[in-house]
């Protein structure tokens, strides 16, 4: 995996597995350098893709079981260019998801997507979260990492400095302790900063952090995992911008 990992950072290309987040992809525009396609891949996808100029490579049978990532994988995959943007290139936007020590890739992708569903202006992805390009991370994200600005990497402490220069309310997600989410002023320019999915945000964030904000729980659970958390808040920021 630290191979993989290596691999597709030097060459600044990721794998996208199925029709699904190819089509996003060539919905949004996204580079793609190439798609390859099973003996079973026949798909509307394909001749999307060969409009578009893509590449396309048929696979002898059994080829995409080896490259695939999935156990029962996908008849299409395709190889897209990065699509990040610089911290800089976000300054304009006024609701910013700030994940800081997420660590699993479903969570990731489920942030990713409730941010671009609920309207978020940027997703940024500090230094220690999950890699943005990750298999599973792409997967779950349903292509909205082709839709929404995403900023990966970044020192945490510095990326809430800058957002901070630029404006930005920083408000930390914490499952006990914070302001009651419907009392917060999401019509301000924000910064949502969620953290790990088990020990929340690192101590060393706190004293850049404008305040914190909580999401009761009437049940037993303890909290909402760290993607869920982040589809509520983001929709009541919505919410209350409209």
């Amino acid at each position: 995996m630290v191979g993989r990992r290596s691999a597709h950072e030097a060459e600044r290309v990721f794998v996208l597995e199925g029709a699904k987040v190819i089509g996003e992809a060539l919905a949004a525009g996204a580079p793609l350098e190439a798609l390859y396609v099973a003996p079973d891949g026949d798909d509307p996808v394909v001749d999307r893709a060969l409009v578009a100029g893509v590449r396309v490579y048929d696979l002898d049978p059994g080829v995409m079981e080896l490259v695939a990532d999935t156990v029962t994988p996908q008849p299409v995959l395709a190889v897209a260019g990065y699509v990040d943007v610089p911290l800089d290139g976000v300054r304009d936007a006024t609701l910013v998801v700030v994940c800081v020590d997420v660590r699993d890739p479903g969570n990731a992708g489920t942030v990713l997507r409730s941010a671009e569903a609920a309207g978020a202006g940027a997703v940024v992805c500090c230094d220690g979260s999950v890699d943005v390009y990750n298999p599973k991370t792409v997967r779950a994200s349903a292509g909205a990492l082709f839709h929404v600005p995403l900023v990966a990497g970044g020192d945490p402490v510095e990326v809430l400095e800058q957002l901070g220069k630029w404006g930005r309310q920083r408000l930390g997600a914490t499952a006990r302790g914070g302001t009651r989410y419907t009392d917060v002023d999401f019509t301000r320019p924000t910064a949502l900063v969620v953290g790990n999915e088990a020990h929340g945000l690192p101590a060393e964030v706190g004293p850049h952090l404008d305040g914190l904000v909580t999401i009761p729980i009437a049940g037993r659970a303890e909290s909402l995992n760290v993607g869920m958390a982040t589809a509520v808040l983001c929709f009541e920021a919505a919410r209350q911008r409209t």
